[in-house]
């Protein structure tokens, strides 16, 4: 049995809607229809508030799902979701930044940026990523903190 069969079958026996469990979790009734058809996996957080909530073991809820074993399925997950479109629904402009009229040659001084800093200090790509997103976070960080202080 699928993890959405496992959800959609525990929530009928709880006599809740989609719209209940929704609320209780702070997700949309479309993510819980989603997650019981098998569209999407709820995040780990989620299955153990599930599990809470439908009074069963977390380990009951993920065995023989595609969350059960190693931490690899998981990440095979992680990496299928497009990033920038997940994002951009809490954050528009990631749909549309491409389209700015002359951000072209910043985005390509970001990959020569990029490659450089990679190869300067011999990491790999996602160590790259890691770092250079954690150093923007502090410059951004410090910025509203520095224009809350005005």
């Amino acid at each position: 049995m699928s993890l959405g069969d496992k959800l959609l079958d525990l929530r009928k026996k709880a006599g809740l809607s989609q719209e209940d469990v929704a609320d209780q979790l702070g997700v949309s009734r479309q993510t819980v229809s989603k997650w019981e058809t098998d569209q999407t996996v709820p995040e780990l957080i989620k299955v153990k508030l599930l599990s809470q909530l439908y009074n069963v073991s977390y380990d009951y809820l993920i065995s023989g799902s595609n969350l059960s074993g190693d931490i690899t399925s998981i990440e095979r997950i992680v990496d299928e979701i497009d990033w920038t479109s997940a994002w951009s629904k809490k954050y528009p402009i990631l749909a549309t930044y491409q389209g700015i009229e002359g951000i072209q040659p910043y985005c390509q001084q970001i990959c020569n940026f990029y490659d450089h800093f990679k190869n300067m200090f011999n990491l790999n790509d996602e160590d790259t990523v890691l770092i250079l997103k954690d150093m923007l976070y502090q410059k951004f960080k410090f910025e509203n903190k520095k224009n809350k202080i005005k």
